[in-house]
């Protein structure tokens, strides 16, 4: 049996960004305690294809605005480290129902941040915890065609989701600052890979090429998006966890910018190789341009010199390369998309 090395309190690790991460510390031999309301995003499938025969993974049903189940649980289980994946985090969803979003995102941190530090003040050795807050580069607002995000970038959001991400990335760095609490704020670019709700852009231009509707792209198709592969994203998370100094930011980037239009013709040619349409046409052809959401940001883009100097963080996957195997992956695992799709 592997020698448990930390004891990890996960929350929202049902959901895409959070279950690769659970499945890297439990492989690396680590135990984890999951978290999760299994809304929408958040499901036990992300789960599945963890090795849990050494019962290292233990999932918990329960809302993070809920703060004595939270201090009871982490409590019981003595936790080194609470990892907050937890959030509500599609734009379009912010747009149209913001409330959700400014409850999970910021009263939610509020409550994890409430109960880590009760839990951290009765800690005979309090220098070994950590509070990590996982954030997105879209608190930063948009960037104009040069330049990149960095963690002394200005948060600027525009939209409903941005802002209540910053909120909460606000609250994490006061909390360190007013009460000491070990925090450490990440910020992120966009994700992608296996087991990602098919409500995001890949895997919503894959799973609507394959079903063989319009694929629909807001705008000109010109927004640009700086791509990083999940499990590099996690592995990043897991230096900031170890490495990282307290009251810091760290920002992890894909150093792969591709506008939204490039990515969505590189899927139709990877679909156009794997699985070729029966009347012999291109994917390409059912890409539509509909009308660009509100307030949709240009470009984002992230400099991530710092992980890299500090933390030592690299990354493994270059973004064609991860691309071909992520819409392999959901060609060959259509059931968990309708799965998904009927939980919404």
């Amino acid at each position: 049996m592997a020698k448990i090395r930390k004891k990890l309190f996960v929350t929202g690790g049902a959901g895409f960004i959070g279950s690769a991460f659970v499945g890297q510390r439990i492989n690396a031999g680590d135990e984890v305690i999951v978290y999760d309301s299994l809304t929408y995003a958040g499901h036990r499938e992300n789960l599945e294809w963890i090795d849990n025969s050494e019962k290292r993974l233990k999932l918990v049903i329960g809302d993070i605005c809920d703060t004595r189940k939270v201090i009871k649980l982490i409590k019981k289980n003595n936790v080194d480290a609470v990892i907050n994946f937890a959030a509500e985090s599609h734009v379009d969803n912010s747009i149209n129902e913001s409330a959700i979003f400014i409850e999970t995102n910021i009263k939610g941190t509020h409550s994890l941040l409430e109960a880590s530090r009760e839990y951290w003040n009765g800690l005979s050795d309090k220098k070994n915890f950590r509070f990590i807050q996982i954030s997105t580069d879209e608190v930063y607002g948009s960037l104009g065609p040069k330049g990149k995000f960095s963690e002394t970038s200005i948060m600027q959001p525009n939209s409903p989701y941005s802002a209540s991400k910053a909120a909460g990335d606000h609250l994490a760095r006061a909390w360190h600052h007013t009460y000491g609490l070990p925090v450490i704020v990440t910020n992120c670019s966009n994700n992608y890979g296996p087991r990602q709700h098919p409500e995001k852009l890949i895997p919503n231009m894959i799973t609507c090429a394959l079903a063989g509707k319009n694929l629909p792209v807001y705008g000109d198709g010109k927004n640009i998006r700086d791509w990083i592969q999940a499990e590099d994203h996690c592995r990043g998370l897991y230096l900031a966890l170890t490495k990282g100094k307290p009251g810091q930011t760290y920002c992890f980037g894909g150093n792969a910018e591709r506008n939204n239009i490039e990515t969505v013709t590189t899927i139709c040619k990877i679909l156009d190789d794997l699985k070729p349409r029966k009347n012999g046409r291109s994917y390409e052809d059912l890409i539509s341009f509909v009308k660009d959401r509100p307030g949709h940001d240009r470009r984002y883009a992230i400099n991530d010199a710092k992980a890299r100097k500090e933390l030592g963080f690299k990354r493994k996957y270059k973004f064609e390369d991860g691309l071909f195997a992520t819409v392999k992956w959901y060609l060959e695992n259509q059931q968990w998309c309708e799965k998904i799709r009927k939980k919404k």
